[in-house]
């Protein structure tokens, strides 16, 4: 049975550390912060990061660039056979173009996967990862079966505050300034490559029932027949108490379902805020056992 080394990117929410424990590695993301170069969990703590967001740096997201990318990979097959590599989603980011691009001088030997997940979503394609690769599959078959399950998720996200979708050019200041008088809460959904809105309500309360009540609507038609293979997702830019509050009524809403939890990226917190909170369910891969 073949080495496979699992590669995914600090999108997934995956720390160095928790890298470590799980058996895996994780190239951190790179920012721009007032423009100092900083990679996420490396020299960017997420307290360091909200700490500059509020003081409103000038903060750009960018790719890890290719020449740290091959050194990666180039060590990692020192000891490895293959790679898989599950970057963030091609529709967010253009990391994964790049790397399927960095790719085609390995002879297959590292394998990109794009399906199409980021936050919690991509967590779950790394457990299904470490799951087929148990299972004794190659990275080409393990790249196969994870973007067979690319559509297979979805993600809801509230924002507390509109600045940054303003900032962002997302809606236009009118629509800002209108919806800070209104206490009005966008719902945003991303479903395969996009950020789209999805609804727009008047308060927590709402924003927060709308995206339970989109999660069981998902499980009920689009993953009807597949309930025991989905899990839940709680992420977040809020509080941690916030958070514990909100993972629990997602539990008390779907008590049947496993929920995976970890804080919002770096790069999608530039583009919502502090104060955000997110849902999603996802399919995990089945495996047999060789």
């Amino acid at each position: 049975m073949k080495k496979i080394a699992i590669v995914t990117d600090s999108n997934s929410g995956i720390t160095q550390k928790q890298g470590e424990k799980m058996g895996i590695f994780i190239l951190p993301m790179p920012f721009f912060i007032d423009g100092e170069l900083f990679l996420e969990d490396i020299t960017l703590t997420q307290e360091e990061f909200y700490k500059r967001l509020g003081e409103d740096s000038d903060i750009s997201t960018s790719q890890p660039s290719p020449a740290d990318v091959l050194e990666l990979w180039d060590r990692l097959l020192e000891e490895y056979d293959e790679v898989v590599h599950i970057p963030m989603s091609s529709g967010l980011s253009s990391s994964c173009e790049t790397a399927v691009t960095l790719s085609q001088d390995y002879d297959g030997r590292v394998q990109v996967v794009d399906n199409q997940r980021i936050s919690v979503t991509q967590v779950q394609a790394v457990l299904d990862a470490i799951k087929l690769k148990e299972a004794g599959k190659t990275a080409a078959e393990m790249k196969e079966i994870l973007e067979q399950e690319k559509l297979e998720a979805s993600v809801y996200i509230t924002v507390d505050t509109l600045k940054y979708l303003k900032k962002g050019g997302r809606i236009t200041p009118a629509a800002a300034a209108l919806g800070t008088v209104l206490n009005l809460k966008p719902v945003l959904q991303i479903q395969g490559e996009k950020l789209d809105a999805f609804a727009k309500v008047r308060g927590w309360k709402a924003a927060k029932r709308t995206m339970l009540k989109a999660i069981e609507t998902d499980l009920a038609e689009r993953f009807a027949g597949k309930e025991n293979q989905m899990v839940l997702g709680m992420a977040y830019t809020c509080s941690k108490e916030e958070a514990e509050a909100w993972k629990q009524e997602i539990h008390e809403k779907f008590p049947q379902h496993e929920i995976i939890e970890g804080p919002l990226s770096l790069s999608v917190a530039c583009h919502i805020g502090a104060g955000a909170m997110a849902v999603t369910c996802m399919k995990k891969v089945v495996t047999v056992q060789p």
